[in-house]
């Protein structure tokens, strides 16, 4: 091999050589991550306050922070302490740098703290920027001038920013979606043990006249005044034609007395007929709950039988065509009340 060529070779090697480092340096160069944060993002105007800085890098990586001005940060924020840098060993050959900056500021306002720059060979790293706001002291020019250490510390406003911690602040939204999975899936796991239903049940109403004509039957099997019960008997079959009276034609029978019942109903077109029938009831009742009488079987039969008259005679009256609606649809439970004439 000539000389030439053992010169080409070790000149060719050389340029690999080269090349292979500074793609590697350049790869270490960009595997670097600055970030910074203020202990507090408000002080008063005088206090003091820590800039921190943290650069994670890999190990071996050469690099330095750049301080424009070691006096200052901006034209407001003055630098007063640069702590030494404190690294950490995170593993798998990634090291922490931690820089302390003691800032200070004496004019209120809101001031950008610019982003911090370390640079690495040719690559600069930046983190992101800042915003400190400086409060005003509120000063009493009729008293005494005195210092900053005078300054009561419970005049800074509470900052909820300054006491969460960052992983809360910075992602409380996702906090908030997770804290309603989990009391969601909470509600449906309760719900599944007690064997209930996702989704409530439909409460159908029962019309008037059902609701009447059934209670009128178990009235009827209970054997009430067959076993002495009179009172309870009357008390019972006032308050079943009490609430059909107030929902079949909207009336507040609940409310009133049976003289007013009887006077309100008379002047019902579909009430006037059997209107007798029902202040026959009342008054009957009256006297069993309020006078204390006994009145005989054949009239505890009656007032019965009146009562199912009542509410036979006053049943709605439905359309043909909405008859066979309900013949087709056995589902259908709902009945128009009929408003009072």
């Amino acid at each position: 091999m000539t000389r030439s060529q053992v010169f080409h070779n070790i000149t060719r090697s050389a340029l690999i050589v080269v090349m292979v480092l500074a793609v590697a340096a350049g790869a270490r160069a960009g595997n670097v991550k600055v970030t910074a944060k203020l202990d507090s993002v408000a002080i008063i105007m005088g206090n003091q306050t820590t800039l921190r800085l943290q650069i994670v890098q890999d190990k071996g990586v050469a690099g330095h922070l750049v301080l424009d001005n070691p006096d200052m940060l901006t034209p407001d924020v003055d630098l007063i302490d640069d702590s030494q840098a404190d690294t950490t060993d995170l593993g798998n050959n990634r090291i922490q740098i931690d820089r302390a900056l003691l800032i200070q500021a004496f004019d209120s306002g809101v001031y950008e703290i610019p982003a911090a720059r370390y640079v690495v060979g040719a690559d600069t790293f930046r983190s992101q920027s800042l915003f400190l706001k400086v409060i005003p002291v509120p000063v009493d020019t009729l008293a005494d001038i005195h210092g900053f250490a005078d300054i009561d510390p419970d005049a800074v406003p509470f900052v909820l920013a300054d006491w969460l911690p960052d992983f809360i602040y910075d992602y409380w939204w996702q906090w908030l979606l997770a804290i309603a999975l989990i009391a969601g899936g909470v509600w449906l796991y309760i719900r599944h043990r007690k064997g209930l239903p996702l989704r409530p049940k439909k409460v159908v109403e029962v019309p008037p006249y059902d609701e009447a004509v059934a209670a009128l039957e178990k009235l009827k099997a209970d054997k009430l005044w067959q076993n002495g019960q009179e009172k309870a008997y009357y008390t019972t079959i006032t308050d079943i034609l009490r609430r059909y009276i107030d929902r079949r034609f909207n009336i507040n029978a609940v409310e009133m007395t049976s003289e007013q019942i009887v006077a309100t109903l008379r002047e019902n077109n579909e009430t006037r007929a059997v209107n007798q029938q029902l202040q026959m009831i009342l008054e009957v009742a009256d006297l069993v709950k309020f006078a204390n009488e006994r009145p005989l079987p054949d009239d505890n039969e009656a007032s019965w039988q009146r009562a199912r008259t009542f509410v036979e005679e006053t049943r709605p009256v439905v359309a043909p065509d909405k008859e066979n609606e309900k013949e087709e649809d056995p589902d259908h439970q709902t009945e128009e009340r009929s408003k009072p004439q």
